[in-house]
């Protein structure tokens, strides 16, 4: 067991108590267990208060104090959370009776008062002791701050996050939650009299960099996304500018692009006017001999990993790793050997093909428009590149034009597509139509592959239930890029093997 970790907050007001609690969301996830403890009056349930808001984006929340009702249950963003308070408790056995004991799994459970009932307490939980400070103001108040077990690593991170805030001047900004991603980061807007900016959560990735992660060259750390937003910017393209890094603790204060995003309407679709400008963000950039490495610090640079054929085919994996088993089509060692052959044959045929900054995910979530700038290339304002790699062209075009989240519809993929053609022909005498539509099937054929396993992944390891709804689209796209006649022995192989999804 770990030592505890513990760290003494002043509070001047509920601000700063509502500010305290915004950090600490930034951080938690399902499973995490919070006490609050101290006196009558002392701020436990305005803490809770100020968290559940946050959480839920909404200040006007009604979040009353489950003194009465004992429980009070919280279907939030990312995850249900328990607002319990135990002030009443007498029995044990009452605990049982409200579905506290056990704490149920997959829950934030914020517990008021845990010294009525210690039994329900895990092992691994943060602990907030409040207190008044008549001192220092009415309403001033100190939280006292301990993780136990597990939970003692959030707790070092929290005095962390304060510490770079505090020095950054941002400590006393309000917090506004935002939606996060797929990932471990997490993210929030900050703002002061001169402006909002956006802070940036983004722990060194869990398994060290081992695994599939190291093997895809997934971004262990903040630094890949300081490098290409700097060569981005050098270049000319709109990245978001960094004011403030801890590239060790995995910090960061950006630029804040907005909100104006790529689509419009109910269900959202593609705006046309952006998605040109984007696909000429492309082509502009496909068109630059760009560098594999780029500075980081005066004393440091940043290699850009290569998208090796051994890369692609660990992203394929996820499919019959994880997909197949959902549709009860688990293959055999043969099966397996066979669909890698297959791909590594295909995959073969992009050695030799010239290499740009391969950005991955460059597609609607990641897409801000920024109306003022000069220029349309300009217009569009790019957020997520931190697992950039040198690979294909082909792989960012199908990821635009073949959006994993919304429907692209095909006469304009198509429409497009010919659009990223005529100007990379233009720039390029010697540019290979033929030979690029050849990549883009292939490049759309694998990452649809791997987004069919990703997103069964996300459903059954890290209870995202909701990435499942776009595994429909997920096969279109596939379908369509597998009706190339050079993937015809795919075409086949997904034929037999692989049932559509649900």
């Amino acid at each position: 067991m770990s030592e505890p970790q513990t760290f003494l907050v002043s509070l001047g007001n509920e601000a700063a108590t509502a500010d305290l609690m915004a950090d600490l969301a930034l951080l938690i996830g399902p499973g995490d267990v919070i006490t609050l403890s101290g006196d009558l009056g002392a701020g436990k349930t305005a803490a809770a208060r100020a968290m559940i808001r946050y959480l839920a984006g909404d200040d006007t929340l009604d979040v009353p104090s489950p003194t009465f009702t004992l429980v009070q249950s919280y279907d939030l963003p990312s995850f249900q959370l328990l607002h319990a308070d135990l002030y009443r408790i007498n029995d044990p056995n009452e605990l049982e009776e409200l579905g506290l004991s056990p704490l149920p799994d997959g829950v934030v459970a914020l517990i008021e008062w845990p010294e009525r009932a210690p039994s329900l307490l895990p092992a691994d939980r943060i602990d907030i002791a409040f207190s008044h400070r008549p001192a220092q103001g009415a309403n001033a108040r100190a939280a006292d701050i301990s993780g136990h077990g597990k939970a003692a690593a959030i707790v070092a991170r929290l005095a962390a996050l304060r510490l770079f805030l505090d020095g950054a001047r941002y400590l006393n900004a309000a917090r506004e939650r935002m939606a996060g991603d797929a990932s471990t980061r997490s993210y929030a807007r900050l703002t002061r009299d001169d402006g909002v900016v956006i802070l940036m959560n983004a722990p060194r990735r869990p398994d060290g960099g081992r695994d599939y992660s190291a093997a895809v060259h997934l971004a262990e750390d903040v630094r890949p996304f300081v490098a290409i937003a700097n060569g981005l910017r050098a270049l000319g393209f709109s990245a978001p500018a960094i004011y403030h890094a801890d590239l060790d603790a995995g910090f960061l204060i950006t630029e804040d692009f907005g909100r104006d995003g790529v689509l419009a309407g109910d269900p959202p679709a593609p705006i046309a006017e952006r998605y040109q400008a984007a696909t000429d963000l492309l082509a502009a950039l496909h068109a630059i001999d760009v560098p594999p490495v780029l500075p980081l610090t005066p004393q440091q640079d940043y290699a850009i990993p290569l998208f090796s054929i051994d890369a692609m085919l660990a992203e394929i994996s996820l499919m019959p790793q994880w997909y197949l088993p959902d549709r009860d089509a688990v293959p055999d060692d043969a099966t397996r050997a066979q669909f890698i052959a297959i791909w590594r044959e295909i995959l073969g045929r992009l050695r030799g093909t010239p290499t740009t900054w391969t950005l991955r995910d460059f597609h609607s979530p990641n897409m801000i428009w920024l109306a003022d700038r000069a220029d349309a290339i300009g217009k569009v304002g790019i957020i997520d590149f931190q697992d950039t790699v040198m690979g294909p062209a082909a792989y960012d075009l199908v990821s635009l034009l073949q959006d994993a989240r919304i429907d692209v519809p095909e006469p304009l993929e198509l429409a497009l597509f010919g659009r990223y053609l005529k100007m990379r022909r233009s720039a390029d005498a010697a540019f290979d139509p033929a030979a690029f539509a050849e990549h883009y099937a292939i490049m759309s054929a694998q990452r649809n592959t791997r987004l069919l396993g990703t997103f069964a992944r996300l459903n059954r390891r890290d209870g995202k239930p909701h990435y499942l709804k776009h595994q429909p689209r997920i096969w279109t796209y596939l379908t369509r890029s597998l009706a190339h006649p050079a993937l015809a022995d795919l075409r086949d192989w997904y034929a037999d093997h692989v049932p559509p999804p649900a």
